[in-house]
């Protein structure tokens, strides 16, 4: 095997596995061996991170929460084929049985051991807690996250693990600290449309039970001792006040989000930007910047120890700076914010198994060592599954190595700089074009945007980004304990300038050309299946996976709009007629309506066509059905039976017959409604946000 290596490092010729060539097989005879080729050669490994994310998928979609017992009998049935394949081919496949079932179990267990009681009503009162975490911090506030609750006075305690709040921005904070103060503790709200993000789903697995703010008498009662999570946060916040002072506005705001992993600072024009060039991702501290700093110290030690030949000739050279490399890696995710930090949690694991490939002398890029990441972050936080930052970078990854593992001619030595630079930006296009063709769908699906010339901001961008902002960001940190990074920052700055003046011009180019794809859920499952199938082989066929998920998707994942949204915390009730989205009830600018604005990519005006109200309620009339929204009890009698559809804040009689009701019991238990009219049924087609209450993480109406 070696000597194979060997040889086609000096040849520069990649052998091709014999099922790669071109055979004169029908297709289906082909995709059969190479589904063999690959069970033979131990691909059925890479398999396990999907098997067990479908085991998540089940239980998360579960309308009730497993007993502990079935769990375990479950876990016997899944034991039996091991037992009973033993010693035979068949085990591996058995072995994705248990992964399934592991998956299935990984959330009930995190919940077990991390999980809280959630806040069912609003608590206010003066309170005393200890800070577990700094999450964000602006001039104007801070969000924090803090644990033990004691009330002081004869106010409510709250049966809660921790609470994230919005405290003032002095005094300074750290981790271990001791507060004090008139809190306001609300329970932690659902999603704003069905199938969107769950808050109350991650809040939980997270130990957060409430969402709350400081009213008043905001006091730090004592500093936490030693601590090592306290040294980091210290350090995060002194860095990010360097930057504050050489910096000002998105430069500022970028560069601390890409040194210490802090983007409360980056306003909503500039994210917008960033997303219409497809850079987003630029300012989330993860792979990128990961590979950038660590392959950096990896290179530069390298180089250095290789240049003295005392050490070159009697040190293993590359396995130090692999050591280097690890050390970059792991010191930045400290400052990135640890542990918290997923997207950058799971680069630093990945990053950590090249160079400990390098170490053993093996393979570094293998699709096996994207499956040890993955299997590495979804058992340490599997509710990450379900967040875009996995998927995203999963997918992107996936696809990345795969194609790195196709058949391929290695590129000559003995090149001009010519040659060399338009190598660098064919590669540079290629992988934005691969890692944006392969998180196409899932950006669709979270973020209803895609970035149609990401491609072209990314070649423009990130050798901006490589040469200028992340080497001239980690010499400003190595030069801030001697109080010279000004002119390091400075340089950083530059760069961050013409990276956001890039971004806008690709963005003013994208205007009009962006989508505005609907999904559902099922896409992602079409998706996911694609992408193993992908994974799993490894010849062209690979790529027959995501060529027959297009259509596919385009056949049963494009998702309907809504012709009424009812929301479960505010009086918005929007609704769709021939001029647009517009309002029954509530108003425009609030949380709802910005949120449901920004899905469907449409505004929503101040009041619906054919919407009018009097002091009772309000009447809408399409010229399909009629919507009653009932401020008052005594509008019951008269709208009862003769609208196809009754909204009421308040609970209606049991009386009210002959229309769909929507009232304040069936708003506390589904939360935001969707609704859609069938014309052949002559009713609405309703979905809420929360299929249930019987789950752990949801709030129960009292």
């Amino acid at each position: 095997m070696l000597e194979a290596e060997t040889r086609e490092r000096e040849t520069g010729i990649v052998s091709v596995p014999l099922h790669a060539l071109p055979q004169r097989l029908p297709p289906a005879a082909t995709v059969d061996r190479g589904l063999a080729d690959a069970a033979v050669a131990r691909r059925l490994f890479v398999l396990l991170p999907f098997a067990m994310i479908v085991g998540l998928i089940g239980y998360a979609a579960l309308p009730f929460e497993p007993a502990p017992q079935a769990l375990a009998m479950l876990g016997t049935v899944a034991l039996l084929p091991v037992m009973l394949l033993w010693r035979s081919p068949g085990l591996p496949l058995a072995g994705i049985l248990i992964a399934a079932w592991a998956g299935f179990c990984l959330l009930p267990l995190h919940g077990l051991w991390f999980g809280t009681t959630m806040l069912t009503r609003p608590a206010y009162g003066l309170y005393q807690g200890r800070v577990d975490e700094i999450v964000s911090a602006t001039d104007e506030s801070r969000r924090i996250v803090v644990s033990g609750f004691i009330p002081l006075a004869d106010d409510r305690p709250v049966d809660i693990a921790r609470a994230r709040l919005v405290v003032p921005p002095e005094p300074p904070l750290a981790p271990g600290d001791i507060i004090r103060a008139n809190i306001r503790l609300a329970p932690v709200p659902g999603p704003i449309l069905p199938g969107a993000f769950d808050g109350q789903f991650h809040a939980y697995f997270a130990g957060i039970g409430a969402y709350g703010n400081v009213t008043s008498d905001f006091a730090l009662v004592s500093t936490g001792g030693p601590d090592p999570t306290r040294a980091v946060e210290g350090l995060r916040m002194a860095i990010g006040s360097r930057i504050d002072a050489v910096l000002d506005g998105p430069s500022a705001a970028i560069g601390r989000a890409m040194v210490v992993g802090d983007q409360s600072a980056i306003d909503d024009a500039t994210r917008d930007v960033m997303a219409a060039a497809g850079l987003a991702h630029i300012y989330s501290i993860s792979g990128l910047h990961l590979s950038i700093v660590a392959g950096g110290m990896f290179f530069l030690l390298r180089l250095l120890l290789a240049s003295i030949p005392a050490i070159a000739t009697s040190w293993p050279v590359k396995k130090i700076a692999a050591v280097g490399g690890i050390l970059a890696a792991a010191g930045y995710l400290l400052l990135a914010g640890g542990l918290a930090n997923v997207p950058a949690l799971r680069s630093t694991i990945m990053l950590g198994l090249i160079f400990g490939a390098v170490l053993a002398g093996r393979r570094a890029l293998t699709m096996r060592n994207v499956a040890i990441a993955a299997l590495a972050i979804i058992v340490i936080d599997p509710a990450s599954v379900f967040r875009a930052s996995f998927q995203l970078s999963f997918a992107a990854v996936v696809a990345l190595i795969g194609i790195y593992e196709m058949p391929h001619r290695q590129p000559d030595r003995d090149r001009s700089w010519g040659r060399r630079l338009w190598a660098t930006i064919w590669a540079t296009a290629l992988t934005s074009l691969i890692a944006g063709t392969a998180t196409l769908l899932f950006s669709a699906y979270h973020f209803q945007q895609t970035a149609p010339l990401g491609v072209l901001g990314n070649v423009l961008v990130l050798p901006v980004v490589s040469l200028v902002i992340m080497p001239f960001a980690v010499l400003s940190v190595l030069a801030m304990p001697f109080g010279v990074e000004a002119p390091f920052v400075m340089a950083m700055g530059w760069g961050i300038d013409r990276m956001v003046d890039g971004a806008a011009l690709v963005a003013f180019w994208s205007a009009g050309l962006t989508g505005n794809p609907l999904l559902t859920g099922l896409a992602l499952i079409i998706g996911l299946v694609a992408l193993a199938w992908f994974a799993f082989l490894n010849s062209w066929w690979r790529l027959l996976g995501p060529a027959l998920a297009l259509p596919l998707i385009l056949l049963v994942g494009l998702d309907q709009r809504p012709d009424l949204l009812i929301a479960d915390t505010t009086q918005a009730v929007a609704l769709r007629t021939e001029a647009g989205l517009g309002l029954i009830t509530g108003r425009t600018g609030s949380f709802a309506t910005d949120v449901w604005s920004e899905h469907y990519q449409e505004p929503i005006a101040p009041v619906a066509e054919g919407a009018r109200c009097d002091s009772l309620g309000c009447i809408a009339t399409t010229g399909r059905f009629s919507v009653a929204v009932v401020r008052n009890a005594a509008a019951f009698a008269e709208d009862c039976g003769l609208h196809a559809l009754v909204v009421a804040r308040i609970r209606a009689p049991e009386t009210c017959a002959g229309s769909q009701v929507i009232d304040a019991d069936a708003l506390a238990e589904g939360g935001v409604h969707w609704l859609r009219w069938n014309a052949a049924a002559a009713r609405f087609d309703i979905r809420t946000a929360i299929p249930n209450l019987t789950r752990p993480w949801r709030v129960v109406p009292r």
